[in-house]
């Protein structure tokens, strides 16, 4: 019987062996994966749309173009190249807006990866969200003073621009200081972009001696800043600063012309680095500063990308500043899958928090979160003959700082 028994319990292992590999031959597959589906909430329409149109936008365009034409991002995982699918939805400007659509994007749509809102205030409400489920999110439009004291709680958020002290103020305060400016009057819209750049601004000028004689916030629908203005002009400072959005550096800048205000310095942005600001002034921008990161003459390389991004389009699309810095961000973002073989967020987040890649800025990485200031290829620009060159900081510079700028062209 123990023998019958025994065998018995033999036969049986062996049939469980033998059925083992084809039971598991016949388990599902995992699905194949034939593309990278990217989400994102962006201002298609709205007060946002014009910076959302000339900043990331023509980066992400071009960027997955070009890609998807060499086949996609190679992934190991899965032994082939994945093209890149976008899935775009309209926030409307609206910061409520966008951060429900982050979240349909992660939990409904599962998307693969997501990629970036449209100003400061929209990154500081999605961080929090792609940190809470493991997303990475690379950052476009948009600062982190106001968020980066809390950057290493939130490991999964990358920021690729440069901003108020990382590092254009600190610089711009060195430029007016070196010459000889010694008030500024400044005007900022009331949100976190303002309120972060004022801040900044009233720290770094008094450090160089430079006194603020006057500060004014106003609302984002505001259309008559002559009141401002004609504060601003009557304080005799000898530097403007107007830390808004384009929808108030155009009627600043249109109603500065009207009323004959014409400081030594007259800054403004986000939206003087915009070709659509040369565009609407043409010749009456000359002398105006604000914020970039590039010319033609910083590099071949940048030239290129000057070439792959404007080339035949409207000047419009134009952006000085963010431009290079969206576009090496992407390519920071494409190396650290290819590194990492799969597209396991936790892996490639642990890739681009320790590694250094060559991307269109030259060697690029990041810092605590922050794509390094060394890898900055200018922080401060001015419009010089239709051109907005580098002036600052002084080792960047593809052109000497124009100080006092020129008298408005007559009427």
């Amino acid at each position: 019987m123990t023998k019958k028994l025994i065998f018995s319990l033999i036969v049986l292992t062996l049939v469980a062996l033998v059925a083992l590999p084809l039971c598991s031959a016949c388990a599902p597959a995992a699905p194949a994966k034939d593309k990278i589906v990217v989400g994102m909430s962006r201002p298609l329409s709205g007060p946002m749309a014009l910076i959302g149109d000339s900043a990331f936008r023509p980066v992400y365009e071009t960027f997955v173009a070009e890609v998807n034409a060499d086949g996609g991002i190679y992934v190991a995982e899965y032994g082939k190249k994945l093209p890149i699918e976008l899935l775009i939805y309209d926030d409307k400007g609206d910061v409520g807006t966008m951060t429900r659509l982050t979240e349909k994007l992660i939990l409904e749509d599962k998307v693969d990866f997501l990629w970036p809102a449209c100003g400061t205030a929209f990154i500081f409400g999605q961080a929090p969200i792609a940190n809470k489920y493991n997303y990475i999110l690379l950052t476009a439009e948009g600062g982190a003073t106001t968020i980066r004291d809390i950057l290493p709680g939130l490991p999964y958020v990358f920021v690729s621009l440069s901003f108020s002290d990382w590092y254009q103020l600190p610089v711009l305060a060195d430029l007016l200081a070196e010459k000889g400016a010694r008030t500024a009057y400044i005007m900022y819209i009331a949100d976190l972009h303002g309120i972060e750049y004022s801040g900044v601004a009233g720290i770094e000028f008094p450090k160089r001696g430079i006194e603020i004689v006057g500060i004014k916030s106003v609302p984002p629908d505001i259309k008559d800043l002559s009141p401002i203005l004609k504060e601003a002009k009557a304080s005799n400072a000898d530097v403007f600063c107007a830390f808004a959005y384009p929808d108030q550096i155009l009627p600043a800048t249109g109603q500065s012309i009207e009323i004959g205000y014409n400081p030594k310095v007259w800054l403004g942005g986000p939206g003087v680095n915009f070709g659509f600001y040369h565009a609407a002034f043409g010749p009456a921008t000359e002398g105006i500063m604000g914020f970039t990161t590039f010319s033609r003459k910083t590099s071949p390389t940048a030239n290129e990308l000057a070439d792959k991004l404007y080339a035949g389009k409207p000047e419009e699309v134009q952006d000085w500043w963010g431009h290079p810095l969206y576009w090496a961000g992407l390519e920071f973002w494409k190396a650290a899958i290819e590194e990492a073989g799969t597209l396991d967020q936790a892996v490639i987040r642990d890739i681009m928090a320790t590694s250094t890649f060559d991307t269109i800025l030259g060697p690029t990485w990041f810092v605590s979160g922050l794509m390094a200031k060394e890898c900055h290829t200018g922080e401060i620009g001015q419009w010089q003959s239709g051109v907005f060159e580098v002036v600052g900081p002084k080792d960047k510079a593809t052109a000497e700082f124009i100080y006092p700028k020129p008298a408005w062209p007559a009427p």
